[in-house]
């Protein structure tokens, strides 16, 4: 098994609290995770169709027979049980009884914000960060970003092109239709694929209707869709405006590069090279990679972006109040000065000199500006960096 940084967190968690939720899309590890780290609590699934018949029809005797605790896996399929479950929890004194695994985290987070609030702990696990894989892979960065970082596929070998194809249709199949009857799944599925062609963009929900042919509605409900079950997730603008007009609209990018690559039709790494998308690709790795730094120690996300309405843009902002810290993302492997450009506008707005930019190439520089230069696969180094809430 693959060592993954969230490991620790999680038996952390279930030191101080009675229960814990470990939330995250299907297939990123979360089962494997929670039987290895608690081997003695009996694993319960309820996407078993006899499982769950038991615990929706007979909740009581259900429970009853983890009275010292269990692994409840895919627990959304059961609403109904986190009403008994809060009972047990009352009664009972014992950190970590039960540790409960989702991969919808809107129906998830509704069960519980209904009757375990204050008795629960969130941990959510994404598929594999690059640190976690660091010995395992290529340091071709387009083959990464095309393979992605789902476990089974580091599991075994596997039809990277396949894998994927069966992932959508099984996430359409089972996880749509669980959350919200979608009648014309042959539209969704365009949708999808159109987000894929949206990665790093603004998210206009009036263009992406009007190619999709459904209404503003529809697409904002399919949009939540996506993002509970951690397919896509929306980068939001910072609300800082240092006294310019900012654009006020989220981007939009997916949790996993490979998974958009095959909603994009890419066929190799090789494509990738030469692709109008690898930039944002790119972005999108190095985005979410930040973001799984912080989910992997149960911290909430602090990333952003910034653009004025005349253009001027930093790719992410790390809110570390009272400080923020800016970032620009470059697929190239060459440092220009084309690369400060953004960072220089950005240090005469607000008289803050410090930044970072993370590229393709392979060279740390650490400028007298301020400004150092990380390769993509040192990100752990700036990672240290953010840790310290910068002075300047």
């Amino acid at each position: 098994m693959i060592k993954r940084e969230a490991a620790s967190v999680l038996l952390d968690l279930a030191r101080q609290f009675k229960a814990v939720a470990l939330i995250g899309p299907r297939q990123s590890g979360k089962t494997t995770l929670v039987r290895n780290l608690f081997p003695e609590k009996p694993y319960v699934n309820l996407e078993n169709i006899d499982t769950r018949r038991f615990a929706i029809e007979d909740p009581r005797g259900f429970l009853e027979q983890y009275a010292h605790g269990a692994v409840l896996d895919e627990a959304q399929n059961v609403p109904d049980l986190f009403s008994y479950l809060q009972e047990i929890l009352d009664n009972s004194t014992t950190p970590g009884l039960f540790i409960i695994t989702g991969s919808n985290n809107f129906l998830l987070q509704e069960s519980i914000s209904q009757s375990l609030a204050g008795r629960i702990a969130y941990l959510k696990l994404l598929p594999f960060a690059f640190p976690e894989l660091v010995d395992r892979v290529t340091e071709n960065v387009n083959e990464l970003l095309f393979k992605g970082f789902y476990p089974p596929l580091y599991n075994q070998p596997l039809d990277i092109g396949q894998w994927y194809r069966n992932y959508i249709q099984t996430y359409i199949e089972r996880d749509v239709r669980q959350l919200k009857s979608i009648k014309n799944l042959f539209a969704f599925e365009k949708f999808i694929k159109l987000c894929a062609g949206r990665t790093g963009q603004l998210l206009n929900m009036s263009n992406l209707a009007l190619e999709t042919g459904v209404d503003n509605k529809t697409i904002s409900s399919w949009i939540g869709i996506l993002e509970s079950s951690f397919i896509i997730y929306r980068l939001q603008p910072h609300h800082k405006n240092y006294n310019k007009r900012v654009v006020k609209m989220p981007k939009l990018y997916f949790y996993d590069t490979g998974l958009a690559c095959a909603l994009l039709d890419i066929q190799s790494p090789q494509q990738l090279s030469i692709h109008p998308y690898r930039g944002a690709l790119f972005e999108n790795f190095v985005i979410t990679e930040m973001i799984k730094n912080r989910f992997n120690k149960a911290l909430p996300a602090n990333v952003f972006f910034w653009r004025d309405n005349t253009g001027h843009e930093i790719d992410v902002l790390i809110d570390k109040f009272p400080h923020l810290f800016p970032i620009e993302i470059k697929s190239g492997k060459t440092i220009t000065s084309d690369y400060f450009k953004g960072l220089n506008f950005w240090k005469k707005l607000t008289g803050k000199s410090k930044g970072a930019i993370v590229y393709t190439g392979n060279m740390l520089q650490k400028r007298s500006s301020g400004v150092t230069v990380y390769p993509w696969n040192k990100m752990e180094d700036l990672y240290q960096l953010l840790s310290k809430t910068p002075d300047k």
